[in-house]
């Protein structure tokens, strides 16, 4: 079933129903620009999608093995929350890959937990009774993103950074990203995977 230039709910709706199928959602972009959405593809220039996602998820910050099949089973949730908060949903499927690799179990040394690794004051903060719960998860971190990217008007870098390092941190470092290394090499890699998906959702 190759879709040429899917809108947007129709590829979330894809994605929804290959997971429901334990199948997946394949993506090949061609010489014109113009993306094809399959889930039986035809020749080997597809690439599944959730693999480009599961590909970078490996070195996540909490150590959690990648759950294979996730990255589709949880795209609903991300895009209706994202949705909501008025963000990009590739930015919400970056901090996923980076946090967590889409592990819903995954607890950090720090005690951060679940998909988007929620410390325990932030997800009491946003209202997030079970960190585990994958949908409650995905809600109140998707709400953080939000809030930082007003508070560090819409500059992403920064919003990530202060995911990462907290707000008052960056605030701390004059609005600049802080001089830690994790928070150095964290940024430019959730803004290089939030490249990649923005280019693909």
């Amino acid at each position: 079933m190759p879709c040429e230039s899917v809108p947007h709910f129709v590829f979330i709706f894809l994605l929804a129903l290959a997971a429901q199928a334990s199948a997946d959602v394949y993506v090949y972009t061609d010489a014109d620009a113009v993306e094809h959405y399959t889930n039986t593809p035809g020749h080997d220039r597809y690439q599944r999608l959730s693999a480009l996602m599961e590909e970078n998820a490996g070195a996540n910050r909490a150590g959690a093995p990648v759950v294979k099949g996730n990255a589709a089973v949880y795209a609903p949730h991300i895009e209706q929350a994202a949705g909501e908060a008025g963000i990009d949903a590739a930015l919400v499927h970056a901090v996923i890959t980076a946090e967590s690799g889409y592990n819903p179990a995954a607890v950090s040394k720090a005690g951060a937990q679940g998909l988007m690794q929620l410390m325990p004051g932030t997800a009491k903060r946003y209202e997030v009774k079970d960190a585990f719960d994958p949908g409650q998860n995905i809600r109140g971190g998707t709400r953080y993103l939000r809030d930082l990217l007003a508070m560090f008007d819409n500059n992403t870098e920064l919003a990530v950074a202060a995911y990462n390092a907290g707000e008052n941190a960056v605030i701390r470092h004059g609005r600049k990203i802080p001089p830690y290394r994790e928070t150095q090499a964290y940024v430019p890699k959730v803004m290089r995977l939030y490249d990649k998906y923005r280019a693909l959702l």
